[in-house]
């Protein structure tokens, strides 16, 4: 499900491969993205969270919004994301990263199929990472969980599903080949790992005045000893992920 174009943001994924067509050119050594309208306190968030991850001190986006880094000035930070970016700036398709926020159809982040409105054979595959900043910052829990899940996590789980191929967790009991690949990162910084892919609801008193669904996911950290158990909490009707009474994926 995580490269599916739904119907109703179709135009707008075709005015973002229109943006992809005017800069190929100047992109060559990058294929990430970012959107030029996107607000500015959006893109420093995102280029913090990733450098914390990476330890990539110099990570950046140029001023044509392509993603930058040299991975030979590394501090700390997890190898597996370095290779990833890595893989996803050198590769074979292009990634544009869109602001999506306040977006009733994106719950965090989510990747879909991006065309060129110029269809031409030696264009490359585009894809385009819808994020929802907002969606963040209505997160509530444990120091530990919210710092293994934020917009940098979010947008490498979706950059892992082009660059890989990997796919989500197809029922409850899984947490999924994708989420398998970030939960190793965490571990390469010492976070706990999210050990659900869906999450569950979460039994908290609301007020009967408001249309709240308070949900939850899990993460854990494992030694010889001891099991530690970490918790985020949301409102799903506000952040969205739910279709009718149905528990839905965050990360898709």
């Amino acid at each position: 499900m995580a490269l599916k174009l739904k119907r109703n943001i179709y135009y707008g994924i075709a005015v973002v491969a229109c943006f992809c067509l005017s800069t190929l050119s100047t992109f060559a050594s990058s294929h990430v993205l970012l959107k030029p309208d996107i607000r500015r306190a959006h893109r420093e968030e995102l280029i913090t969270r990733l450098r914390v991850i990476t330890g990539l001190t110099n990570l950046d986006f140029d001023s044509d919004g392509a993603l930058s880094f040299d991975v030979n000035q590394a501090s700390g930070g997890s190898a597996s994301a370095r290779e990833l970016l890595s893989q996803a700036v050198n590769g074979a398709n292009v990634i544009v990263l869109e602001d999506a926020s306040s977006r009733s159809d994106v719950a965090f982040c989510r990747v879909v199929r991006g065309r060129w409105t110029r269809a031409e054979s030696n264009r490359p595959p585009a894809y385009v990472v819808l994020i929802d900043f907002t969606d963040f910052q209505q997160l509530s829990g444990d120091a530990e969980a919210r710092a293994a899940f934020d917009v940098g996590w979010g947008l490498l789980h979706e950059i892992d599903h082009v660059v890989s191929g990997s796919e989500d967790a197809k029922n409850e009991k899984g947490i999924g080949e994708c989420e398998d690949h970030i939960n190793a990162m965490r571990r390469e910084v010492g976070l706990p790992v999210r050990t659900e892919y869906f999450f569950t609801r979460a039994y908290l008193k609301a007020d009967a005045n408001f249309n709240t669904r308070y949900v939850r996911l899990s993460f854990e950290r494992r030694d010889v000893s001891q099991t530690k158990r970490y918790w985020l909490v949301w409102d799903a009707v506000s952040v969205g992920g739910l279709i009718g009474d149905s528990q839905r994926a965050l990360v898709r």
